[in-house]
């Protein structure tokens, strides 16, 4: 029996087994969602800790009194089920590269040499520029949004009442979540607009052409994924133009490669064909 490999292999294989395939896949990457989900409950304390320093750092430089900031939670059940939605982001999180593995191992059978080469650095591209984008939130962005929230505490007097945060437990990871994926999700825009202008859905000329709504979009986008105050919105939206920037050079660079790699395309069907015609098949490299 003749073995084939690559692309060859991946026409020939029955859908029911492309089935079963994707159902192992998928299996690993559940099992080991679930798995990491268990450890990480064991260290939510911590890690929401970790989350929570960013708000503790600024409430300990700007308070003048010594009455300590805190975190609170009106729900009997609140903590425990923000706990369990830390530990699922933070398995989430380190379980994406298993994620991307699976997804590589399922399609990379599929692909041609050339397309292998040119799809497996995005996948590598993926969970950088998403921790990058978290990392922006934690260390820049998150203490200018409670710098700038902060200053409306009042201390009261003169028959005034004083005006504090007093921040829940779940509210507090929400908006930290909320800003961590909006600005994970954004910096995927170099990613995204790249495979588009690779399979020919978006080119460089179009994107420059279209700039300028692109840029009212992108306020619009920061408008709503951020808090109501301008800093936020710009640090969201400057890095996101910025971004969109590299997607148009990023989109120049494959279309000079995207001749060559259709007469790649062309050469291994051909070999294909000569294969097939004299009774052989050819392996994929």
């Amino acid at each position: 029996m003749t073995t084939v490999t690559g692309a060859t292999e991946d026409k020939k294989m029955p859908l029911l087994d492309h089935l079963i395939e994707l159902r192992q896949r998928m299996l690993w990457s559940v099992g080991s969602l679930l798995l990491m989900f268990l450890v990480c409950f064991f260290f939510a304390e911590y890690v929401f800790d970790f989350l929570a320093q960013p708000l503790a750092d600024v409430l300990l430089d700007g308070r003048e009194d010594s009455r300590p900031p805190r975190l609170i939670f009106t729900n009997l059940t609140e903590v425990f089920f923000t706990y369990v939605k830390v530990a699922f982001f933070a398995a989430a999180f380190i379980c994406c590269p298993i994620f991307l593995v699976q997804l590589w191992l399922f399609v990379a059978p599929g692909l041609y040499k050339h397309e292998k080469s040119a799809f497996a650095p995005f996948l590598a591209a993926t969970p950088v520029l998403f921790f990058v984008g978290g990392s922006l939130v934690y260390f820049i962005i998150f203490p200018l949004v409670v710098e700038f929230f902060i200053a409306f505490e009042t201390t009261g007097g003169n028959g005034n009442l004083p005006i504090e945060l007093e921040q829940r437990v779940s509210e507090y990871f929400s908006l930290m979540m909320k800003l961590i994926f909006a600005f994970g999700l954004c910096f995927q825009l170099p990613v995204i607009m790249t495979l588009l202008a690779r399979v020919g859905l978006a080119t460089s000329k179009g994107m420059a052409a279209k700039r300028k709504y692109a840029i009212v979009g992108v306020f619009i986008f920061a408008a709503i994924f951020t808090p109501p105050d301008p800093i936020s919105q710009l640090s969201l939206a400057i890095p996101i133009i910025i971004l969109y920037e590299i997607s148009i050079y990023m989109a120049k660079i494959v279309e000079k490669r995207r001749p060559k790699d259709e007469y790649d395309d062309l050469d291994d069907d051909a070999d294909e064909d000569g294969g097939e015609e004299d009774g052989t098949t050819p392996a994929k490299t």
